[in-house]
């Protein structure tokens, strides 16, 4: 078993404010709830048929 490593303070950081993007989806649902906690009673979301890269950060 390898050994368990401490993750970067920046990382902490995201975690704990659930930042963390996991795709797409979890992008426009944070900007939904972002809205919806600011107060908005109108919200539009226009999506594009785009590719979405991975970005492999070399971090598990």
């Amino acid at each position: 078993m390898g050994k368990i490593k401490k993750l970067p303070e920046h990382a902490v950081k995201l975690i704990a404010a659930g930042e963390i993007i996991l795709g797409p989806y979890s992008v426009v649902k944070e900007l939904i709830e972002n809205s919806l906690d600011a107060g908005s009673k109108n919200i539009r979301i226009t999506l594009a048929k785009r590719k979405w890269h991975k970005r492999n950060t070399g971090e598990r």
